[in-house]
C-alpha cells in the first residue's frame, strides 16, 4: 500500500522518509524544569540536524495511585506551552484525555496524542480528529496490532487523514510488555506512519506496587530493532535524572544518553532505507 505523509509544519512522517522524533519528560513537574529539559533537548536535535516533535503532558491521568503526582493541570500548562513553543520554535505534541480538552488543546498543540488507555474511545478520536490537527494514538497495550485497523477506520470517518499510530508494547500475562515487531510491519500495511514508542515498550505495569515500573537497558535494543523495520519516527521519554522523577522514571531514558542514541539511530535509520529500496 501507498504509505501517506503527515505534514506537521516543516516536518513530514512518513514510513518511507527519514525518522522525526518525539520526546520530552513524562510530565510537566515544574515549568522552569520542563523549560530547560526542552531547551536541551531542542539543541541535542539540533546539533544532529535530526527533526524533532516536543511532547508535553499536564495531566497523568492514568496513575497506578490516586497519591501519585499528576501533572500542572491543563488550564496551569496551555500558556506556559504555547509561550516555550512559540520562544524555541519546535513542534509541539500534547497528549488529550478528555473529549472537551480537543479544542483548547489544539489551539496549542501541532500534534493531539491519544493516550493507550484511551485509544477506542470513539467520541475522543471523534473531537481530535474534528479539530484539524494531526492526530497520534498510542494503540492500547490490549490491542492487537490488526485491531488498530479500527482506530484507523473511525478517524477517517470524520473526513480525516492526518493520522499515526504508535506501538507501546502488549501486555504479557501481569505486570509485564512484550514487543512483536510483526505488529509495526503490520500497522504500515494500513498507509499509515507508524511510531514506535522505546521507552513505554519497557514498562512494567504496577511493578512498583503503586507505581509502575520498567527496565531502561531494553530501550535501545529495542529502538534499533523499530528502526532496522523503516518507520516514521521514535517517540521516547528522557529526564535529566530519571530516578528522581515524579513519573515513569524507571522507564525513562537519562537526558544524557539522548545524543548517542539517536545519532545510533540514524545510521540505521539510513541503512534500514537502502535496504528496502533492493528488499
Amino acid at each position: 500500500m501507498k504509505q501517506k505523509e503527515v505534514k506537521v509544519k516543516n516536518l513530514v512522517f512518513s514510513n518511507d522518509r527519514p525518522l522525526v522524533y518525539i520526546a520530552g519528560p513524562c510530565v510537566i513537574e515544574t515549568t522552569r524544569g520542563y523549560a530547560a529539559e526542552a531547551e536541551k533537548l531542542k539543541a541535542i536535535f539540533a546539533g544532529l540536524k535530526t527533526p524533532f516533535v516536543l511532547k508535553a503532558s499536564f495531566d497523568k491521568a492514568n496513575r497506578t495511585s490516586h497519591n501519585s503526582f499528576r501533572g500542572i493541570g491543563m488550564e496551569a500548562a496551555l500558556g506556559f506551552m504555547k509561550d516555550l513553543k512559540n520562544r524555541l520554535n519546535i513542534p509541539l505534541l500534547v497528549d488529550v484525555h478528555d473529549p472537551e480538552q480537543a479544542s483548547r488543546v489544539a489551539e496549542v498543540a501541532d500534534i493531539l496524542q491519544i493516550p493507550a488507555f484511551l485509544c477506542r474511545q470513539t467520541d475522543l478520536l471523534f473531537a481530535c480528529a474534528d479539530t484539524g490537527r494531526a492526530v497520534n494514538v498510542k494503540k492500547g497495550q490490549f490491542l492487537s496490532p490488526w485491531e488498530a485497523e479500527n482506530i484507523v477506520k473511525k478517524l477517517e470517518s470524520r473526513g480525516f487523514s492526518d493520522i499515526m499510530l504508535t506501538e507501546r508494547g502488549s501486555s504479557f500475562g501481569y505486570g509485564n510488555l512484550v514487543v512483536d515487531m510483526r505488529g509495526l510491519e503490520i500497522m504500515k500495511q494500513f498507509g499509515y506512519p507508524v511510531i514506535f514508542d522505546c521507552t513505554h515498550s519497557v514498562q512494567r505495569p504496577g511493578g512498583l506496587g503503586t507505581a509502575t515500573g520498567g527496565d531502561r537497558r531494553f530501550i535501545m535494543p529495542l529502538a534499533k530493532a523499530a528502526a532496522a523495520l523503516k518507520i516514521a519516527g521514535l517517540f521516547f521519554e528522557a529526564h535529566p535524572n530519571p530516578e528522581k522523577a515524579l513519573s515513569d522514571g524507571p522507564n525513562s531514558l537519562k537526558l544524557s544518553s539522548v545524543k548517542p542514541m539517536v545519532a545510533a539511530l540514524n545510521r540505521m535509520d539510513r541503512l534500514a532505507g537502502e535496504i528496502s529500496k533492493i528488499g
